[in-house]
């Protein structure tokens, strides 16, 4: 495949490109070129398709095939899971529309271009998710969630546009969460799976989504460390269902845990902005902007909305 996607782009960047052929010749495959390379834009618009496709198949087959069909609807589901499923459709949208951009800065469109193509792919890719929702008798088109969708996608673009930098970075972080309580346990592998990967993206009572300001970019007469940030998270703990945690199991039996309080988490902690480090390698460059979409652990004071004040020597 890479060595198709070379032969396209040495053929068409020599046919159509602004730039000479020589010029052509000296872009290296992971360069990013000064001008826009008409073989690169082919190679990523259908590789973007062919991904996006191949995705939405996948995932209609082995996620939404095994639950009953019915005619588009919608859902207002604004007021489930103590918003913890918001915040995760604010961070997926702002990761695809970060990543996008940076793909489309391979194809050296103009920066401008390349920041609203980046925010529109992020976007438009969880939007064919909640059209498929809203075909779905489990879901349905919720609003609150494209507001979210919407969210994630404007925090990049609109720091693009302003600052020409991700000054505040939206990360994420998961720490197992115990559940002693046989009930609560069963319960827990229900709704969030048995496995680790399952429960990374599922149990809401084991994840934290972030706000990461990078302090030089904000208060650069201070000469702070250019990786330094601190951050700001938001959890939860005790949400074993949608509104309340009543639920029916599986064999029918009523189970009411409503003692257990469902508790929102505040977070402030420092935090490492990974793509600030300096390095000349490319690899390791890539690896760093891969890496920072997670929050590094460190100390953390927490505030929740039990009024509980604590203090984290570590936290993930």
């Amino acid at each position: 495949m890479r060595l198709q996607v070379v032969s396209i782009h040495l053929t068409l960047t020599l046919l159509y490109s602004p730039v000479s052929a020589q010029e052509a010749s000296r872009t290296g495959f992971f360069e990013r070129p000064d001008t826009t390379v008409p073989a690169r834009m082919v190679a990523l618009s259908a590789g973007t398709v062919a991904v996006s496709t191949g995705s939405m198949l996948v995932l209609n087959e082995y996620w939404y095939k095994g639950f009953p069909r019915r005619r588009f609807h919608f859902y207002n589901d604004a007021g489930e899971w103590l918003q913890m499923d918001k915040a995760g459709h604010v961070f997926t949208t702002y990761f695809l529309s970060k990543y996008s951009r940076e793909l489309w800065r391979w194809t050296g469109l103009p920066r401008k271009k390349q920041i609203w193509y980046g925010g529109l792919s992020g976007l438009a890719y969880q939007s064919v998710i909640e059209v498929l929702d809203g075909g779905s008798a489990n879901w349905g088109f919720s609003w609150s969630d494209m507001a979210a969708n919407t969210i994630g996608a404007t925090a990049m673009v609109a720091q693009e546009l302003l600052w020409d930098e991700q000054r505040i970075q939206l990360k994420f972080s998961w720490s197992p969460v115990r559940y002693p309580d046989p009930v609560l346990r069963k319960r827990a592998d229900e709704i969030y799976g048995v496995n680790a990967l399952e429960r990374v993206l599922k149990d809401y009572n084991g994840q934290t989504y972030w706000a990461s300001l990078n302090l030089s970019s904000f208060f650069p007469q201070k000469n702070l460390p250019k990786w330094l940030n601190i951050s700001f998270g938001y959890g939860v703990d005790g949400v074993f269902d949608a509104f309340v945690n009543v639920w029916d199991t599986r064999e029918g039996l009523h189970t009411d845990y409503r003692h257990i309080r469902r508790v929102r988490q505040f977070y402030l902690s420092p935090d490492i902005d990974l793509t600030r480090i300096p390095t000349r390698r490319r690899g390791i460059k890539v690896l760093l902007q891969a890496l920072n979409m997670i929050k590094i652990p460190a100390p953390a004071l927490e505030i929740n909305s039990a009024g509980r004040l604590r203090a984290h020597a570590f936290l993930f």
